[in-house]
């Protein structure tokens, strides 16, 4: 039996992969479960990991939602996972297993992801962006993880794009009300309700109204939808025009829905982000849809582990 030097856990609020490398260089998840209570989902991935056998010097890498307390090993009461305040998983891990264990906020995990693995290999200066059910940010600047004074580096859903609009991040008119989830759902039901015409989207009860409804809808040609997505693409423009002129990258890799709508959003994306930045730093940064799926989070946790035995003078 192989005793694995890495593993990696992807802690979710709603399920819990325990993933070790393949031999062909990517992940292999050797559980998955639902996540639960700090007590017993901390006992289940006792369980898993010790069905392992994992080496003596294993490095675990953890990414979990923020916040968080990278130093300490501290999972700080994240929204998606109620109950786990101050839950010192790094310790639990080692006290038992031995080795090192790294904590990370997710969107950075991805962003390591996805430049070790996916759209961001070979770029020195990247910016990952999730746009999921919110909107966040990894940066990866001069070949490093930037997380700031406080760790909170990268929280772009906050900036405010517009004086009104859909609501996210607890603040209207902001990135991640305009390019999440459930700010698009949102600008859907406002531009819905006041169409003077025909939809696909007018059968979809306007309370239940999805992101993916719209996407749904612009693949079988739905004006609305389409306009709706044009208007998405122009807030994702100023957003990373700004984000352009203030970090100069040479890639921006996108997650999610733009992966999955790109078509739709691409074009007006462009255009604006050409429009509003600078011309030399918009000509050398690349925008691309991420690669890895939805086995991103697995990938993620592994590439925690990978950039601390990488980068031994911050681990």
């Amino acid at each position: 039996m192989s005793h694995p030097s890495i593993i990696g856990i992807d802690l979710g609020g709603t399920k819990c992969a325990v993933s070790v490398p393949d031999a062909a260089g990517g992940v292999r998840e050797a559980a998955r479960f639902a996540t639960g209570n700090p007590e017993e989902t901390l006992a289940r991935l006792g369980t898993e990991i010790a069905a392992l056998s994992p080496a003596h010097d294993v490095v675990f890498g953890i990414s979990c939602g923020s916040p968080m307390d990278v130093e300490r090993g501290l999972i700080l009461s994240p929204p998606n996972l109620p109950g786990w305040d101050r839950v010192a998983i790094c310790e639990q891990l080692t006290a038992r297993f031995g080795g090192r264990a790294f904590l990370m906020n997710d969107a950075n995990a991805c962003a390591l992801a996805e430049w070790q693995s996916g759209a961001g290999r070979g770029a020195r200066n990247l910016i990952f962006l999730t746009m999921g059910t919110g909107m966040g940010a990894g940066l990866i600047l001069d070949g490093r993880i930037y997380a700031g004074t406080t760790g909170d580096a990268g929280e772009v859903g906050h900036v405010r794009l517009a004086p009104d609009g859909p609501v996210g991040y607890g603040k209207t008119g902001s990135f991640e009300g305009y390019c999440s989830g459930g700010g698009i759902a949102q600008l859907a039901r406002t531009r819905l309700a006041a169409y003077p015409g025909d939809s696909v989207l007018q059968q979809v009860p306007l309370s239940q109204l999805s992101a993916h409804d719209v996407g749904r809808a612009a693949a079988a040609g739905d004006a609305f939808a389409l306009a709706l997505w044009a208007e998405v693409g122009t807030r994702l423009g100023e957003a990373l025009a700004v984000l352009v002129d203030v970090l100069n990258p040479e890639r921006i890799v996108i997650g999610s829905i733009y992966a999955r709508c790109e078509q739709w959003i691409a074009p007006a994306m462009q255009a604006t982000l050409d429009r509003e930045a600078l011309g030399p730093s918009a000509a050398a940064c690349r925008v691309l849809p991420a690669q890895l799926g939805e086995q991103i989070g697995s990938h993620a946790a592994i590439a925690i582990a990978r950039y601390h035995l990488s980068t031994p003078s911050k681990s």
